[in-house]
């Protein structure tokens, strides 16, 4: 941020010394902009999704930006995961169980969404003991 701003002083100076002074006042817009983009990036940083599969449930936390948390719970027998194959941008993972459902992993890309559910198929398939 240090170097964002010198250098857009060092511009908003020169088109000052050349008579364009209003021009000053939006160089230092911009650095304030690019610092409000970088803290609301961090703050969203701080979501995440934890899911815990025991022998009994499947748990799945989110914790927001705040650092509240919700929990749901889902009977991992009974459980389907469902995302499109292939995944596009905007493909939901969807954990579903008796009438309920639940789309988990909104912040991450269609690949890893995609691969989420291969791995979390998989651990259910281990856990039911239908094999790999």
């Amino acid at each position: 941020m240090t170097i964002v701003a010198g250098v857009n002083i060092g511009l908003g100076v020169s088109f000052m010394l050349q008579g364009a002074w209003p021009i000053f006042g939006f160089c230092g817009l911009d650095v304030l902009l690019f610092y409000v983009m970088f803290r609301l990036n961090y703050r969203s940083a701080r979501m995440f999704e934890r899911i815990r599969l025991l022998p009994d449930e499947l748990i799945v936390e989110r914790h927001d930006v705040r650092g509240q948390k919700e929990s749901w719970s889902f009977q991992p027998y009974w459980l389907r995961i469902a995302i499109d194959d292939p995944p596009e941008h905007n493909s939901p993972l969807v954990l579903s169980s008796h009438g309920r459902s639940l789309a988990i992993g909104s912040f991450l890309t269609a690949t890893e969404r995609f691969d989420l559910a291969q791995a979390l198929g998989q651990a259910l398939r281990s856990q039911r003991g239908t094999g790999a």
